[in-house]
């Protein structure tokens, strides 16, 4: 049994992460194990998240993993923590385009049985506030617990929307006024991960836990989690029934540059039988010594081509894993990074292609079938990932360095995508593996072979 409760909001820039933030701080501060979550595909609140919470923020997508995984999930990155704190995704009721409430903030809520917290900007409102809390309640089944009010501009404005909220018989639980201490920087595809400016994060933080201190009343937010009944769900295990002996290296990329990737990621790849250890693209010159496999996740290649660029020891090192037949499996960031040039830059080279930032911002889950084999899939598995990049990767002889090569991917209304090999599969597609466990022990024995 955990205590829980999910943060939402009407649209997306109400403030979500900046409570729920917030409230894993100030609770985590006061001594209470929290355990920090965030519905749908997002990689970088989670980083704010377990900054402020001291563990893991973990992701909660019923589109990727599938809604009978979400429990079990839930229940596994809640082992040892008193309080769940779930940030929501854009609107409470927005979720997968044409599919109804499916992977939106309310579909969590029911999944997980959990009350439901609005933070509502309340910058240019007053007693119309009413109509929009009551229109949350009384739409969709979700239990509305209470209100946090963001932006508020005076002690009379927070008085005119009490009275409001007071009206509808729903009770606000803190008021927030403007701070410019806790903002954090943006830029083409959202805020700055927290693994690029650790010091200034972690000082975002600190401020948020001194305000949602002084503008929540937390022990009114702790009693509506501990309202939550108790959950039916046994913890999810990243453990495979049968792992591959041996122990071969998985390198995994991290650092500023590559910050994308789920926790479970890491998990299933050591429950499959692998060891696992981290390496940088911006600093490391070598991958490490008896490196079997290398998973490359999403990130932010483009803001650092120059450097990565400059990392010639480790471009050679990783053509030459790849030459060799090495396994290796990117997604997005690491598409870009194998590719021969970014924006110019010369990058690793295993790739016969050319990527380029671009104005377009290509966003949104796609249900793919495999091409063929490659380390993660044999041709005709089927999954759903999620798109989210502003460039593109443009191939120079349509296939891999590799005579064996194909495109990775399939999917509805585009032209197929990626790059895949017996040895390499590189796409824009993010993938949580929680949702289909094969990934991981496939590539785990693909790296032991």
């Amino acid at each position: 049994m955990v205590d829980r409760l999910v943060i939402a909001a009407p649209a997306s820039g109400h403030g979500k992460t900046t409570v729920a933030t917030g409230l894993l701080a100030a609770f985590a501060r006061r001594g209470v194990p929290v355990a920090p979550f965030k519905v749908g595909p997002d990689y970088i609140d989670p980083g704010y998240h377990a900054l402020a919470a001291g563990r893991p923020g973990r992701n909660l997508d019923p589109v990727l993993v599938g809604e009978d995984l979400v429990g079990p999930l839930f229940a596994h990155g809640a082992q040892g923590a008193e309080l769940a704190i779930v940030e929501g995704v854009m609107g409470l009721y927005d979720g997968r385009t044409g599919a109804g409430d499916t992977g939106s903030t309310a579909q969590v809520a029911a999944l997980l049985d959990a009350p439901v917290i609005l933070v509502v900007d309340a910058a240019a409102q007053g007693r119309s506030i009413a109509a929009v809390v009551h229109g949350f309640r009384s739409f969709g089944t979700v239990r509305l617990a209470g209100v946090i009010l963001n932006r508020v501009g005076s002690d009379r404005h927070e008085r005119i929307l009490r009275d409001a909220c007071e009206e509808v018989g729903t009770p606000v639980l803190g008021a927030l006024r403007r701070a410019d201490a806790v903002a954090a920087p943006s830029r083409h595809l959202g805020l700055v991960p927290a693994a690029e400016r650790r010091a200034e994060a972690l000082a975002s933080v600190d401020a948020l836990a001194a305000l949602i201190a002084t503008s929540v009343d937390l022990e009114a937010v702790a009693a509506v989690a501990r309202s939550a009944p108790p959950l039916p769900f046994r913890a999810w295990t990243p453990v495979s029934e049968t792992p591959v002996p041996g122990r071969p290296l998985v390198a995994l990329a991290g650092g500023p540059a590559f910050s994308f990737s789920y926790a479970e990621t890491r998990e299933l790849l050591a429950g499959a039988g692998a060891d696992v250890v981290t390496v940088d693209p911006l600093h490391d010159k070598a991958l490490p010594e008896g490196t079997r496999a290398l998973v490359v996740g999403g990130g932010f290649p483009e803001v650092y081509a120059s450097s990565l660029s400059a990392n010639e020891p480790l471009r050679e090192s990783v053509r030459s894993f790849a030459s060799a037949g090495g396994t290796i499996a990117a997604e997005c960031a690491g598409l870009l990074w194998l590719c021969r040039t970014l924006d110019g830059e010369p990058m690793c080279g295993v790739l016969d292609a050319e990527a380029v930032m671009t104005p377009t911002l290509t966003l949104g889950y796609r249900d793919a079938v495999a091409l063929g084999d490659s380390p993660l899939a044999v041709a005709g598995t089927r999954v759903t990932g999620h798109e989210f990049h502003r460039t593109v990767a443009h191939p120079r002889s349509g296939l891999l360095l590799s005579p064996a090569g194909q495109a990775a991917w399939a999917w509805r209304g585009a032209d197929p995508e990626g790059f895949a090999t017996p040895s390499v599969h590189a796409s824009y597609l993010h993938l949580h593996w929680a949702g289909r466990r094969g990934i991981a022990e496939r590539l785990v024995r693909a790296a032991a072979a």
